[in-house]
């Protein structure tokens, strides 16, 4: 079921991107992150199955909250299990369904497994729920504070740009949407930039539209929109352009997953993005919570799954009609041209300056990320 909001109503300081449901015993809400920034739709979620069109369908997105619908996902497979005819057979087809709802996020696979583990000690379906529902309501409080975390990391790199520039403005260029609706709260790569903005530090961001699903444009810019932060949208091609000419001071982004290497994949255009930069001497971060390190994997560009998306998000785009006040799709490319549509691209660790993570800012590269994460050490 739908819920519709009025944009213009919204108290982001109140906002999160997943709740449980208050007249539900078992429910949770999410915002349906497709029709923003025109309306604000809550979507109800109870089944696996609306789960997984959830996340495959992009209502919502973004690695950490990917991650946490999908632990939400796990509890109504073990509420599910219990009233099938054979419930091993039921459960193990519902988590294989949540694995395959999306390929690059690693969030979603964690969660998955941290639930598995989780309902280990259920024996039965009932106490199984009631682990996984438990557990799923831990991981979302703990992705607030990793993010509010990797804030106060990054945070002191935006001061030093401030002092440098005797007060001037901080000009930051992102790409895609790794702010809070991406998350459950505060964002990764938005977080410092948050931070910044409630010390008084005067920042200024560049958003890039991130084509085909202008997450940039559409959620980025919505919620700088939200927090007061100026802002301006720019064509994704703009980024190099703004950079010769000495208008961005750093680069910040996300990440789906990052390899223990450093390799980073996120939003297709970032590579080229950190090409940029690099040419022009901007440093480039990389905001990530630990939840997105794959640790058993060393080569981005080998081994990260690049998820193939539909033509339509290319040959088509979406947008508010004025005239009809409605959300309208309509065609960019000629009917019979074919078109590819790569989700994402890995940007190699020599490119970017340094991780932001919740224990710390590190060099791209497997010395400096297990100096902050020394269990991971093999």
């Amino acid at each position: 079921m739908q819920t519709r909001i009025l944009v213009n109503l919204l108290n982001m300081k109140k906002l999160r991107t997943l709740w449980h449901k208050t007249d539900s015993e078992t429910g949770i809400q999410v915002i349906d992150q497709r029709q923003l920034p025109h309306q604000f739709i809550t979507e109800d979620l109870h089944t696996v199955a609306e789960v997984f069109y959830a996340i495959r369908e992009m209502v919502v997105r973004g690695a950490p909250l990917i991650g946490a619908t999908a632990a939400y996902g796990v509890y109504f497979a073990c509420l599910e299990a219990e009233k099938a005819s054979n419930p091993d057979v039921y459960f193990a087809e519902c988590i294989q369904k949540l694995r395959d709802s999306r390929p690059t996020a690693v969030n979603l696979f964690w969660a998955i497994d941290r639930q598995l583990r989780a309902i280990e000690a259920g024996g039965t379906w009932a106490e199984k729920a009631q682990l996984a529902r438990q557990s799923a309501d831990l991981i979302v409080e703990e992705d607030v504070e990793i993010c509010r975390k990797i804030g106060e990391q990054g945070l002191p790199i935006i001061e030093k740009i401030y002092q440098d520039k005797k007060g001037e403005r901080v000009n930051i260029l992102t790409h895609c949407n790794a702010g809070m609706l991406g998350c459950i709260e505060w964002g990764t790569a938005t977080s410092p930039i948050y931070q910044a903005h409630q010390k008084g530090i005067p920042v200024h961001v560049w958003v890039d539209e991130t084509r085909p699903r202008n997450q940039g444009a559409s959620l980025t810019a919505w919620e700088l929109s939200q927090a007061g932060i100026p802002h301006t949208v720019i064509v994704d091609n703009a980024g190099g352009h703004l950079m010769q000419h000495g208008f961005v001071d750093m680069a910040i982004v996300g990440t789906d997953r990052t390899t223990r290497q450093g390799d980073v994949a996120n939003k297709i255009g970032t590579y080229l993005k950190a090409l940029a930069a690099k040419d022009n001497d901007v440093p480039f971060y990389v905001a990530l919570p630990s939840t997105t390190i794959d640790w058993t994997i060393r080569d981005g560009l080998k081994e990260i799954p690049i998820e193939e998306r539909t033509e339509a998000e290319v040959k088509f785009i979406p947008g508010w009609s004025v005239e009809h006040e409605k959300m309208l799709n309509v065609r960019l490319t000629p009917p019979d041209s074919p078109a590819a549509n790569y989700g994402f691209d890995v940007t190699p660790a020599r490119l970017v300056t340094a991780l932001i993570t919740e224990r710390g800012i590190c060099e791209a590269n497997e010395e400096g990320m297990l100096s902050l994460f020394p269990e991971e050490k093999k």
